[in-house]
């Protein structure tokens, strides 16, 4: 059979960097084939060559046999070539269908357009308004978008680049149920993904690659985990150690009875939300994206205020009234889910991002920045937490998604924070930086600080938490022993499912909680 899409010697440059290098590979009609390696290793500029939103330096790219000339994304897109981004590609200042009807052919119906996007987008278990503003939306619900802009157009190649990072197991299962169905249709799927089991369970082959080669290939199915992250990283992974947790005797960060209106019409209501975490712990948040997290997050970091200072405490103070650089004098520490645009700014220098959260780290001196320290300051944190990058001066968007946000946590870590308030730390992370990330906040829980994490990935929930809470529909559960829970049961927390055979329903007020 004729490849579905065939890439000869595929090299890309840029200053200082070599992205891509003679790299080859092919994909068969109806084949689901992964691309595995460490961020930086080239799989994103890979995927956007590709798809035509990169042009190579050299080398050639057919699909079904045929040369592809004059290579844009509208060329992809009349091929059949759909991608979903890892950084998304929409337009913020307009609805949802607005933004799919850019890339439909033919008229603007929108009514009708509307309609084929909420069946769609609910038949696949990824519920989505078609009237709301993308700006509106969470991280969460704008993949769902792209993920369902893409199924509409019936693709003969679709590239995924991490698209399962904020999904419930759940939506996971039911997005693998559509991709092997698009597959045996004869759709062929480039799938990228630091979840080797999701890897192994959906792919039929992968190609690995490592600072911008092929290193190697594998049948997933027929290859170990340890194997295939051996594969990516060049060398063993290392193992995490998570002593028990002692916590303190107060709790460092306390809310209670918080309710509040969203800022904008399409957010989420929170309802007497309460939770608490102490010194020495990890506390985990799990809930399905555009559940209350943006809303709840905004108000814990001091990005909105409110008038009852009292709901909200650090070490025992009132803080709801107070501003986010208040609040890190308190000694907060904050990582968002969003990295370019709210973690960092796109096109200042590395260590001009460092010196937005960490000037007080001696980083100015008589209220002017001192760039000597401050571009010492990025060093330590690119050296430390092994970010690819051409020093300090480097710009954020330079950078990987994934080095970028090894470099966010890197520079709230590295403050010494006394509550670390933390949203989808390992998002678009390899496997061994993902592993190193997670260790970092282990030691920091250990050495005294609160820790609360906020992710969409249980697993990652599973492996470093102490205790969860689950949010739905902008209510919190009670506490949760990780000990006492299982990944399946707060996943249909997650989208309020009842478990029969346990006679709960785990939210709101008047739910029936697992106990610690």
């Amino acid at each position: 059979m004729t490849p579905r899409l065939e890439l000869r010697s595929i090299t890309k440059r840029y200053p200082g960097i070599v992205a891509n290098d003679d790299i080859s590979l092919s994909i068969m009609p109806g084949e689901i084939h992964a691309v595995l390696g460490e961020n930086g290793a080239g799989k994103s500029t890979l995927m956007k060559i590709i798809y035509g939103a990169v042009q190579a330096d050299a080398g050639e790219i057919l699909c079904d046999g045929k040369p592809i000339p004059a290579h844009t994304p509208a060329v992809s897109r009349a091929l059949g070539i759909e991608m979903v981004y890892q950084h998304f590609a929409l337009f913020e200042s307009v609805t949802v269908v607005e933004n799919i009807a850019l890339s439909v052919a033919g008229s603007f119906d929108l009514a009708g357009l509307s309609r084929q996007i909420s069946e769609l987008s609910n038949r696949y278990g990824m519920p989505i308004d078609p009237q709301r503003r993308v700006h509106d939306l969470s991280v969460g619900e704008r993949q769902r978008v792209e993920i369902v802009r893409c199924l509409l157009q019936t693709p003969k190649l679709l590239i995924l680049d991490e698209p399962t990072s904020v999904l419930t197991p759940q939506a996971v299962q039911k997005l693998f149920g559509t991709l092997r169905q698009l597959a045996a249709e004869g759709c062929s799927i480039l799938y990228i993904s630091h979840k080797l089991d999701e890897v192994q369970a959906l792919c039929d082959s992968a190609t690995v690659l490592r600072n911008g080669r092929v290193t190697g290939t594998a049948r997933p199915k027929e290859t170990s985990a340890h194997e295939l992250a051996r594969l990516m990283v060049g060398a063993e992974l290392p193992e995490m150690h998570m002593s028990p947790a002692i916590p303190g005797e107060k709790p460092v960060l306390s809310v209670a009875a918080l309710s509040a209106s969203p800022a904008d019409t399409y957010g989420v209501d929170l309802k007497d939300i309460s939770l608490s975490v102490h010194g020495g712990e990890i506390v985990g948040l799990a809930g399905v994206s555009g559940n209350g997290q943006a809303e709840l997050i905004a108000l814990l970091s001091g990005e909105r205020t409110l008038r009852r200072s009292e709901t909200i405490r650090i070490d025992g103070k009132p803080v709801g009234h107070l501003n986010a650089s208040e609040r890190r004098k308190l000694g907060l520490a904050f990582v968002p889910e969003e990295r370019l645009g709210r973690g960092a700014v796109p096109t200042h220098a590395l260590w001009e991002n460092a010196v937005l959260t960490a000037h007080r780290a001696g980083l100015t001196r008589h209220g002017l920045v001192d760039r000597s320290r401050a571009s010492n300051f990025a060093k330590g944190i690119i050296e430390r937490f092994k970010v690819k990058a051409n020093g300090p001066q480097s710009t954020a968007q330079s950078l990987s998604g994934g080095n970028l946000q090894k470099f966010i946590v890197g520079r709230e870590i590295e403050l010494a924070p006394k509550l670390f308030l933390v949203a989808q730390p390992t998002w678009g992370v390899d496997v061994g930086a993902a592993a190193f990330i997670r260790q970092t906040i282990i030691d920091l829980s250990r050495a005294g600080a609160a820790v609360l994490v906020i992710s969409e990935e249980l697993d990652e929930l599973f492996e470093i938490c102490d205790r969860l809470y689950v949010i739905c529909q902008g209510q919190v559960s009670q506490s949760l022993a990780r000990s006492r829970t299982s990944r399946e049961e707060v996943g249909l927390m997650m989208t309020r499912t009842e478990r029969s055979e346990r006679g709960e329903i785990s939210m709101g007020r008047d739910a029936i909680a697992l106990q610690n």
